[in-house]
This record gives structure tokens, sequence and C-alpha cells, in this order.
């Protein structure tokens, strides 16, 4: 099966590219990270189809063909999980299972949050389960990883890694996509890794030229600047989610990479029905290791389907 063509779906607030496949069936949405495209999914909804899941991939907004607002508060979490909503509303379902990788889970673990009777379960890779902070979490990054990691850089001088990324997006990507490098290096991502040359990188490009054009052509045509103004949001996140609950009650995967930079936190308070994974790889898990993945998210929704 090659991966679906896209269609525009058209929302209140917003207008999705959208990849549809497996009509008919239970409804699993496949929410992608940064930078990234629906296209990351491109190993699992063949499976999922063959099992019989109906697949919703957007590209969220900000990313391909999407709407592209030009309002930073446009992309704060309540307007990203409202488009997830909006998407279920307007295939008229009350609910679905939802997977996420990066920001995607971030924004599925909020949208369990904010929506939770929207969501049915969910499979999150990367990215944990994080309560909410005490404090400002770009104030508290910003102390202690300095000036330089990649989220306070977006936030306090924007516009300008996206100049550099911009300037050559194949070679940003080729920098980025990669896998094994994790082994070498456990920073943070810094500013100063969007100037590094690809050759000067441990590990090797996790897809075809082929496969990387598309991420290339989508990024060329639609640019960096909206897909990083959801880091700028991360202040205002805090500020307008007081007061919610900190707990996720539905059944939850949860798969890390052994070699990711995002790391590892304990949920067992905060996601009581989570069942953890760790798969040998770095960030894009989903892409480094789609077999395994595969693996570990069908098991799964069959032992929902049982329970």
């Amino acid at each position: 099966m090659t991966f679906p063509k896209s269609k525009m779906v058209h929302l209140p607030d917003a207008t999705l590219e959208v990849y549809e496949a497996g009509q008919g069936g239970a409804p699993i949405v496949l929410c992608h990270g940064w930078p990234e495209h629906a296209y990351s999914y491109r190993h699992q909804v063949p499976v999922l189809v063959e099992r019989g899941y109906h697949c919703i991939v957007p590209n969220q907004r900000g990313y391909g063909a999407s709407s592209r607002p030009a309002n930073v508060t446009d992309y704060d979490i309540h307007h990203l999980t409202g488009d997830l909503v909006a998407l279920l509303d307007h295939y008229g379902f009350e609910d679905a299972i939802f997977v996420g990788h990066d920001w995607g889970a971030i924004n599925v673990w909020n949208l369990a949050l904010l929506h939770p009777h929207r969501v049915r379960a969910i499979a999150n890779l990367s990215v944990p389960f994080r309560a909410r902070e005490a404090s400002d979490p770009v104030a508290f990054w910003a102390e202690r990883l300095g000036e330089d990691f990649y989220i306070v850089h977006f936030n306090h001088q924007p516009g300008v890694a996206e100049r550099v990324m911009e300037a050559d997006v194949a070679s940003f990507l080729k920098r980025l996509y990669r896998t094994e490098q994790w082994l070498s290096d456990k920073r943070p991502m810094s500013a100063k890794f969007w100037e590094q040359e690809a050759g000067s990188l441990t590990g090797k490009l996790m897809m075809s030229d082929a496969e990387l054009q598309v991420f290339v052509d989508a990024f060329e045509r639609g640019g960096l600047m909206a897909p990083c103004h959801w880091y700028r949001n991360f202040t205002r996140n805090w500020e307008t989610t007081a007061g919610i609950r900190q707990r996720i009650t539905q059944p939850t995967l949860m798969i890390y990479g052994e070699f990711d930079t995002v790391p590892q936190v304990d949920m067992r308070d905060t996601v009581p029905q989570a069942e953890i994974h760790t798969l040998p790889c770095g960030h894009w898990i989903q892409q480094e290791e789609p077999e395994a993945t595969n693996a570990l998210l069908l098991a799964w929704l069959d032992s929902l389907a049982r329970s």
C-alpha cells in the first residue's frame, strides 16, 4: 500500500491537509511531531488499515498545506487540541484512539486533559506526560540550560533559527533525521546544531532519498516559522492551563527511544494505565524502528479490543 493521497478538510477554525485510509473501521488519529509531516507514519498506516482501523493522519496547523495563521497565539494548545476535536466532529466520531510522536504526543496528552471524553485511548512516542510545572517552563530552561537551548532560542530570538533552517531545507533535515547519533551525543539540541555539517555528525540518514524529498518539498513550500510557533506558546500554555487536573485516565501505550535526548519520567501516579516500552533507537521511533513499533502498537490495540 502506498501512502494515501491527501485531501483538504475545512474546519471552523482551520483547514487541515488530511491523509485518510481504511474507512469504516474504528478511528485512529495519528499526530506528527516537529519538524515532521503526516508522512512520518507511512510505516504504520498500512498495517493499521490491514487490521481494520480507519486511519486519519493530519498535517497539523502550520504544516504541509494546512492553515498557517500569522499570529503566534493561534498555535497555543487550545487551538491545537481544538483542531483535533473539530476533526472528530467533521468525521462524525464521538471519540478516537490517538497516536502522537514528539509535539504530536504533547498535543495528545493535552487533548486528554482538556477534552477527555473525545479520547478513547492514547499511544504516544518519545515525549512522556509531564504534569504542569510549578513555574514557567521556558524561564526554567533558560536558567538551567542557557540561551543556546533550542526551545529558549526559539522563544528569545524568533525568526533567527528559521532563517538558518530555511536557507537549505534539505541540508537541515539531513542533519536532523539521523539515527544512532544519539549514542554519542546525549546533550540537548542547541542552536548551534543547525549550523553543523551533516558529515560531522554520527549516525546515518534514517530514510531513503525519495522519502526525505517528501519532507523537503513540504518545508520548502511552507517554511519553518509556523512549526516553530508551537514552541513559542509554552509559556502561554502554562499560563492558560492552571487548574486543569493533571492525570491521564485513558488506557495508554508509551514507547521511548533508548538513545533519545528526551528524558523518561515516572508516570505511575499521573498515567495509571500506562504500558511502557523502550526500543533501541533515537528520537524518530516509528521511522527508526517501524516493525518493532508496529508490533507493540498492534499488540496493545488487540488488548484494548479484548478489554
